[in-house]
């Protein structure tokens, strides 16, 4: 299923865009029991046989202690029928390490005796995590403002309208101190409840990024673009802290404008550096 149908497409369906953490738990839950009853967990949680009894997976035969372990706290397993009771929290770590514990069957036996069923030997991990995330982001992009499950399998808010672009293009360098300082600032912050400080610690990331490019950007800025493009960060509390810095701006609003400003702002420069140098 990757489509919506009429109600919910042309908006007239008002359960169609924003369910509710019960109904969203609970057909999280049939996502993954049907993946289950495919094997796709066999491989890290193990299966049961007539004939063996309970087959130990990768994370061992006590699965609650490696829930506790890695989630640290306490998880129910085998988990609750429809995830019932469960917090948001919980079911979004549940989410998220169930992404890291699914592998796609590619090879196994039929064990007939008493229809005991499919045992796997062989899996395709990036498959399974790929077919997970299909299944799993086609549930989240409905709850609340709408989110999806990262290939990292982190569980991010859905861009804001028209955004989506942006967050997605590739940057034209090839230098990893840029690429990989503006894909960490993008995750910190679209990251699922990241605080202010987080979202603010992205702006200041972006604008080092461009401190960093600040000598092959007087190759095609004047002076004064130049400062302007340092104004804000310097100004708003994101960089320096000084009594002169305004800081009665609204935050939840600014900071996002801010950050998309200076997206936008590293890729235009880029482009102008390449544009005149041939190289960035």
């Amino acid at each position: 299923m990757s489509r919506h149908y009429y109600s919910v497409r042309t908006g007239k369906n008002p359960n169609g865009s924003n369910i509710t953490l019960p109904v969203l738990a609970s057909l999280f839950y049939t996502a993954y029991k049907q993946l289950d009853e495919a094997g796709f967990f066999q491989e890290h949680f193990g299966y049961w046989c007539v004939d063996s009894g309970e087959v130990a997976g990768k994370l061992g035969s006590d699965v609650a202690a490696t829930l506790l372990l890695y989630l640290r706290k306490e998880v129910e397993w085998p988990f609750p029928e429809k995830f019932i009771g469960l917090g948001e929290d919980d079911l979004f770590d549940i989410i998220e390490f169930l992404h890291d514990h699914v592998s796609k069957p590619t090879d196994g036996y039929y064990h007939s005796f008493s229809q005991c069923g499919w045992h796997y030997h062989t899996f395709d991990g990036k498959a399974g995590r790929t077919e997970y995330r299909d299944r799993v982001n086609f549930l989240l992009e409905s709850y609340k403002g709408g989110y999806e499950l990262s290939e990292t399998g982190e569980i991010l808010e859905i861009p804001q309208p028209g955004t989506g672009p942006l967050l997605a293009a590739n940057l034209p360098c090839t230098d990893e101190k840029v690429t990989e300082r503006v894909a960490s600032a993008i995750m910190k912050f679209r990251r699922y409840r990241s605080t202010l400080a987080e979202r603010r610690d992205a702006i200041r990331d972006l604008a080092d990024v461009l401190e960093y490019l600040r000598p092959r950007l007087k190759e095609v800025l004047t002076r004064q673009d130049e400062a302007d493009l340092f104004n804000i960060a310097n100004n708003f509390g994101i960089r320096h802290h000084n009594q002169q810095q305004k800081s009665d701006y609204d935050a939840s609003i600014w900071l996002s404008w801010m950050f998309y400003y200076y997206l936008a702002t590293i890729h235009a420069a880029l482009r102008m550096v390449e544009k005149k140098t041939g190289e960035v």
